[in-house]
């Protein structure tokens, strides 16, 4: 028994060295997280609120985004208000928007807000119209009431940052005219992570990242992605994740990671350890 503990508690050791210069790095750096997908679910909800409440806690500022698509479908076919959708993407016409705006901006909002207080996070909840943070400047014909051209004005974020505070952000965004838009999470995560010259920019998702004969493909660079696209070895839905990582990593910020939400403390994992659990999008090597 004695020698188990021992053998146990070398390996936390271990552990802790390997997080040590990670965590030297990014002191004082900008994370932005768009949390999302089967990491919201019951069981992993409590463990994604320790692990940016850890990050925040050693010095890394924290700014969330958050979807709820789930939940939104759900509410909408309570109060009989049909969900339709364009090829994946949400259509929101007036009924549908207001139903987006009462779960995002409100319940859901607030429930992952009280989540990550209740392990001193200090999280503050706002939706993207608060201190019109995210302007809408051009919307989907297709989709209806949603922005697809999104500038951010990062005044109320830093304010919150600076005073030590989580912001949590529901997409919705907001034009001249004072109309109401509902966003893609990963969108509006993006155009935050890129207004804030953000470190990095974390999508927790219901995938591992890129996979090649099984196994996880740890770093990418643009030329090699394409490559990939080009050969027919990345397809699908993961080729317009793997672009809208590149624009975000094209628009300064430093890397872009993909990573399972459905793994235990998959967010510690992917920043702490040198393997991660994920994939990190990154700039191309110097010549």
């Amino acid at each position: 028994m004695e020698n188990q503990k021992t053998n146990g508690v070398l390996h936390k050791e271990e552990v802790l060295i390997e997080a040590l210069p990670y965590i030297q790095q990014f002191e004082g750096k900008t994370f932005v997280v768009k949390y999302g997908g089967a990491a919201m679910g019951n069981t992993l909800r409590d463990q994604f609120a320790q692990d940016v409440t850890l990050l925040k806690k050693i010095g890394i500022r924290i700014a969330l985004v958050h979807g709820g698509g789930k939940e939104i479908t759900e509410v909408a076919t309570r109060l009989g208000v049909e969900s339709k959708f364009h090829n994946g993407q949400r259509i929101t016409d007036e009924p549908m928007r207001d139903v987006v705006q009462m779960v995002l901006a409100g319940k859901l909002n607030k429930d992952i807000v009280a989540m990550i207080n209740r392990f001193g996070g200090r999280a503050a909840g706002i939706s993207g119209v608060d201190g019109g943070t995210l302007n809408v400047l051009e919307t989907s014909a297709a989709l209806g009431l949603v922005g697809e051209e999104i500038e951010c004005d990062t005044a109320l974020l830093s304010l919150l940052l600076e005073k030590d505070f989580m912001p949590v952000i529901s997409p919705l965004g907001v034009d001249n005219k004072g109309i109401i838009y509902n966003i893609n999470a990963d969108v509006a995560a993006s155009v935050v992570a890129s207004a804030l010259h953000a470190e990095k920019l974390i999508y927790m998702s219901d995938v591992e990242g890129i996979v090649l004969d099984g196994l996880l493909v740890n770093s990418i660079s643009k030329s090699g992605a394409v490559k990939l696209i080009e050969s027919g070895l990345i397809s699908g839905g993961m080729i317009p994740k793997v672009f809208t990582a590149f624009e975000t990593v094209d628009a300064g910020v430093n890397k872009v990671h993909i990573i399972d939400g459905r793994i235990s403390h998959a967010l510690l994992l992917e920043i702490f350890t040198d393997r991660g659990v994920g994939t990190e999008f990154v700039k191309e090597p110097a010549e």
